[in-house]
C-alpha cells in the first residue's frame, strides 16, 4: 500500500484516506502547528517538576512515606528487577523528555521560518518515539495505584503530582493537535514527479522519491527507504512466539507480594483485578481486564492472523486486518499500566512488617510481553498483506 499513490480527498477536503482501506492518512480540522507548540512545549516544561517534586505522601499509623515519579522504578532496580527498571524509566521519565523536548525544538524553529540542518530526521526520531514515549500510561497507572492506597490509607497528592497530571494530559492533547503532514511539508514540500514513472514512498513522512531511489535515504527525513521492510515477517514472527512464551510466567507467577501482618500474600494480574472489584474501583477492574488481559492476547492473535496471511498469500478481509494492525500498534503501549501502577503503588506501601509491598517475577514477564509484541508490530510490514492483489492483477 503506497500511501501517496492512493488517497483521496473526503470531508470538503479536511480528510485524505486510502483509496485502498479508507484508512485517514491525514487530518486537518482541529490541528494547529501553534497549538502542538505550545502543548509540547507545556509538557517538556512541566515534566520537570513532575519529576523531581514529591508526587503523593501516604500516612499510617504516625508514620509517612513520600514517593517521586522515580521512586518506584529506582525500588524495582534495587531489588534487582534491573530489566523491568530500565523499561520502565525509558518509557515513564527518558523518553517523554527527549521527544516533548525535540518536538518542541521542531515546531518552534518551524514556527519563526528557520530550519536546522538535521531538523527532518530530528522530528522523524520524535514520531518514532510517540508510542514509546508513555505519560500518558504512567498517569492512569499512578490514578489506579493511588484509588488504591487511599482505599485504606490517608494519602494527599503532592506538586509533582498536580504537574506529571497537566503533562500527561498536555501530552495527549500535543498527539491530537499534532498535524504531522504539515510539518513535514514546512520541513520540505513534495516534489512534482514525472506522470506514470514508477515511485516508491517513504513510510514515515510520505515523500514520493522516484523507483531508483530504493536503499538510499528519504531526502526528506533521511530515512532509509525500502520497498518493503527487510524480514518483516521472520522478526515479528520470532518476537511474537518469544512474547507467547512469556505470556505463560506473567499471567501465572505474581505481578507483586504484599506483606500483610508478616505473613506474604501473592498477587497475579486476576488477584489485582478481583481485588479492584472487591473494594468497589470496579471501573480501574475494568480498565485492567482491558490493558492487562485482552490487548495482549488481541495482539498476538491478530500478528498471528497477519502473518499466517502472509505465508498463505491470501486476499481475503484485508482491509480488516489493516485497520486491525493499526488498531493493534496504536493500544499496544496502553498494556503497561499494570507495571506502571506497580510503579507509582509499591514505594508507598514501605511500612515494614505492618504493611509492605515488593516487585515479583510476573511483572517483568509482562512488560517483556508488552515490549515484544509492540516492536513485532513495527517490524511487521501490513503493505505485504496487499502485494498479494498487486501479484493477481499481474
Amino acid at each position: 500500500m503506497r500511501r501517496a499513490r492512493g488517497c483521496t480527498a473526503a470531508d470538503a477536503a479536511s480528510i485524505a484516506r486510502c483509496r485502498r482501506c479508507h484508512y485517514p492518512l491525514e487530518r486537518r480540522s482541529g490541528r494547529s502547528l501553534t497549538a502542538a507548540l505550545a502543548c509540547a512545549s507545556a509538557t517538556f516544561v512541566l515534566l520537570f517538576p513532575a519529576n523531581l517534586a514529591t508526587l503523593i505522601t501516604v500516612r499510617m499509623l504516625g508514620g509517612e512515606r513520600s514517593s517521586l515519579l522515580a521512586s518506584g522504578i529506582v525500588a524495582m532496580g534495587s531489588e534487582g528487577w534491573l530489566i523491568l527498571a530500565v523499561l520502565l524509566g525509558a518509557f515513564g521519565i527518558v523518553l517523554p523528555l527527549v521527544r516533548f523536548g525535540g518536538l518542541a525544538l521542531v515546531l518552534g524553529t518551524l514556527y519563526i521560518g528557520k530550519r536546522f540542518r538535521g531538523i527532518g530526521p530530528l522530528f522523524r526520531w520524535t514520531i518514532w518515539l510517540d508510542a514509546w514515549a508513555m505519560p500518558d500510561v504512567y498517569l492512569i497507572g499512578c490514578f489506579i495505584g493511588y484509588a488504591r492506597v487511599t482505599k485504606n490509607l490517608s494519602a494527599s497528592i503532592g506538586p509533582g503530582g498536580y504537574c506529571f497530571f497537566v503533562a500527561a494530559v498536555m501530552s495527549m492533547i500535543t498527539r491530537a493537535a499534532l498535524d504531522q503532514r504539515a510539518v513535514w511539508r514546512a520541513i520540505a514540500p513534495e516534489r512534482p514527479l514525472e506522470p506514470g514513472r514508477r515511485v516508491i514512498s517513504c513510510v514515515v513522512c510520505d515523500l514520493v522519491e522516484p523507483f531508483d531511489h530504493d536503499e538510499q535515504p528519504c531526502s526528506r527525513c533521511g530515512l532509509r527507504m525500502r520497498v518493503r521492510k527487510t524480514d518483516g515477517v521472520p522478526r515479528a514472527t520470532a518476537l511474537s512466539l518469544a512474547a507467547l512464551v512469556l505470556t505463560l510466567p506473567a499471567n501465572l507467577y505474581p505481578m507483586t507480594i504484599s506483606i500483610q501482618l508478616g505473613k506474604d500474600v501473592p498477587h497475579r494480574i486476576i488477584d489485582g483485578v478481583r481485588e479492584l472489584f472487591h473494594v468497589g474501583l470496579w471501573p480501574f477492574g475494568i480498565l485492567v481486564i482491558g490493558t492487562s488481559i485482552i490487548i495482549p492476547v488481541a495482539k498476538l492473535l491478530g500478528m498471528a492472523w497477519f502473518i499466517v496471511s502472509v505465508h498463505r498469500r491470501s486476499s481475503r478481509h484485508l482491509r480488516i486486518k489493516t485497520h486491525l494492525y493499526r488498531w493493534i500498534d496504536e493500544l499496544g503501549r496502553w498494556s503497561n499500566v499494570d507495571v506502571f501502577t506497580i510503579a507509582a503503588f509499591e514505594p508507598l506501601i514501605r511500612f515494614g512488617g505492618i504493611a509492605s509491598t515488593r516487585t515479583a517475577p510476573g511483572a517483568t514477564a509482562f512488560a517483556l510481553v508488552v515490549f515484544l509484541t509492540m516492536v513485532a508490530s513495527r517490524v511487521f510490514d501490513p503493505r505485504m498483506m496487499w502485494d498479494v492483489r498487486h501479484r493477481s492483477r499481474q
